[in-house]
């Protein structure tokens, strides 16, 4: 059996599998999409072809929905090339159950892939763009894909790039947005939601400011009009949306390509492309998944909340969202990350079984950011951390790395914690100096970045695009002599980019460096530390 259109129309041998296929017409979706398309989706990796391409596989199949998907690749052209071409943009969906158990189905409301820097592609993505009928943009690029400075707050040489050459041919996600709206304006400037799906705390105006942020250097260079920019900045006609979304999932794993392949499905191996990305023609995941959404668009919409997406105001997205970014989820994910690559874990359902990274994450959670957090109404936050914890964490048979939870850390950390910390400061019965399993989570992300596990050994860093700053502020810092580390992290416990705010004028700074250089007083130094402070 094979994933692609002709492949599926041997409906019996595919069920015979358990596999559930889809109901709709894929060629008439197909069809509608190229004359009439609703939805663009930047960013065609896993999550989106599990999740959001699922949730207009529902619309379709319920007859809520015409038209499908188009998904743009903006960073990895072997994307589309070896995934979505040869399996007409399909997806065979797996939900690994916690009693060992798989949910199969094939997702088929993608109507296809589209790479923007290929010529042909972004000549595509302009014509679709000036459709009347386009209602909505997403993305899931993640935090890194809205970032157009670095560390030090200057534009990377991508951005920097793109401003210098205008909006004809973009490279940056942000640069490729702008453009594509300034050629929706010049043909009808027909009103369109611009909608953030990614997982970082008010993720709607981090896109809206990229998008504007490129515009505006192009006014100046009179690449575009003030015209433009006053329909842009219109929130009546370009709306940007925020949302919280959930939904871990982890690189394909090669015990469910083995599963597929026993039930006769071919062509399932995984592909690691020139540009690291890990992708198959399948897609494992957890089964539970939220996604709550701003409800601004100013051009109608799919009925999303029909497909299980909480519609609603952006007070609520804001307060659902910092429970899951800032505390009830993400914050305990980092926290696993990095010490359980230290402490040589491969799995993250493993490091549940620890002791003291279980009383870590539970203080990082439930003592330290509860008390915090707002509840947003529609979501308990007790009730999502209890779940996160005792279910969806220690699930054995969701192959989760903290090796790939670790990656790009620098980009999370101002808000997996330096949220909670700002919270804590401006409250005034609170004292950001009483956290204890926070700033050891940032003293652990610090001792991390050494490449040395807490044996004394070698250890891979995670992919991270301030890594080599990072690692040059500790250059000289050794394992074994705390007295290495005297002024190395001042640097960085100072930088408001990395945390949100500046640690040194808070006072927390003091206790970050003595957790740090009590981890790195020597090879078990880790695990001493940790039961230090968390018995």
């Amino acid at each position: 059996m094979q994933l692609n259109y002709n492949g599926i129309q041997d409906k019996a041998a595919w069920e015979k599998t358990g596999v559930k296929l889809p109901k709709h017409d894929w060629k008439a979706m197909c069809a509608e999409t190229a004359e009439n398309p609703v939805w663009v989706h930047f960013g065609a990796g896993n999550i989106f072809r599990i999740f959001i391409a699922g949730l207009q596989q529902r619309l379709l199949d319920a007859g809520e929905a015409k038209a499908g998907i188009i998904a743009v690749e903006t960073f990895d052209s072997e994307v589309v090339e070896k995934i979505y071409i040869p399996h007409d943009s399909m997806t065979l969906a797996v939900s690994l159950l916690a009693d060992g158990g798989i949910d199969k189905a094939v997702v088929a409301s993608i109507a296809k892939g589209v790479v923007s820097a290929d010529p042909d592609g972004w000549h595509e993505l302009k014509t679709i763009f000036r459709k009347p009928s386009l209602q909505m943009i997403s993305f899931t690029i993640t935090e890194k894909g809205y970032a157009l400075r670095d560390m030090k707050g200057e534009l990377t040489p991508a951005a920097q790039a793109d401003i210098v050459n205008g909006p004809e041919a973009p490279k940056h996600a942000m640069g490729a947005v702008a453009a594509l709206l300034w050629e929706r304006f010049r043909h009808g400037r027909t009103p369109i939601a611009v909608v953030s799906m990614d997982n970082c705390s008010h993720n709607g105006e981090k896109l809206r400011a990229g998008v504007t942020e490129i515009a505006r250097a192009w006014l100046e260079k009179k690449f575009v009009t003030q015209e433009y920019i006053d329909w842009l900045e219109d929130e009546t006609k370009v709306s940007f949306p925020w949302s919280m979304i959930d939904k871990i999932t982890p690189r394909p794993a090669e015990a469910v390509e083995k599963q597929l392949t026993a039930l006769g499905i071919e062509d399932m191996a995984p592909i690691v492309t020139a540009r690291h990305t890990y992708i198959a023609p399948f897609v494992n995941a957890e089964a539970p998944q939220y996604l709550v959404v701003e409800d601004r668009f100013p051009n109608g919409r799919p009925a999303l909340e029909k497909a299980g997406v909480y519609m609603t105001d952006r007070e609520t997205v804001n307060k659902t969202e910092r429970m899951k970014v800032t505390t009830c989820l993400n914050p305990l994910h980092t926290a696993l990350a990095v010490y359980g690559c230290l402490l040589g874990y491969e799995k993250i359902c493993d490091e549940m079984k620890d002791e003291e990274l279980v009383k870590l994450i539970n203080r990082i959670g439930y003592v330290e950011g509860l008390p915090v957090v707002t509840d947003p109404g529609i979501l308990s936050p007790k009730a999502f951390i209890d779940e996160v914890v005792t279910q969806r964490f220690p699930n054995p048979f969701m192959p989760d790395t903290p090796q790939r939870i670790a990656t790009d850390t620098s980009q999370k950390i101002p808000i997996r914690f330096g949220e909670t910390i700002k919270s804590y400061v401006a409250d005034s019965e609170r004292d950001p100096a009483s956290l204890t399993a926070i700033p050891l989570a940032i003293a652990g992300w610090l001792r991390y970045l050494m490449g040395v596990d807490d044996n004394g050994n070698p250890m891979p860093v995670s992919p991270d695009p301030m890594l080599d700053m990072l690692q040059k502020a500790l250059d000289g810092v050794t394992l074994g002599n705390p007295a290495s580390a005297e002024g190395k992290l001042d640097a960085i416990l100072s930088n408001p980019n990395l945390f949100g705010l500046d640690l040194t004028a808070i006072g927390l700074d003091s206790k970050v460096k003595s957790y740090f250089a009590e981890l790195i007083a020597g090879p078990g130094a880790v695990r001493v530390t940790l039961k230090k402070y968390l018995d």
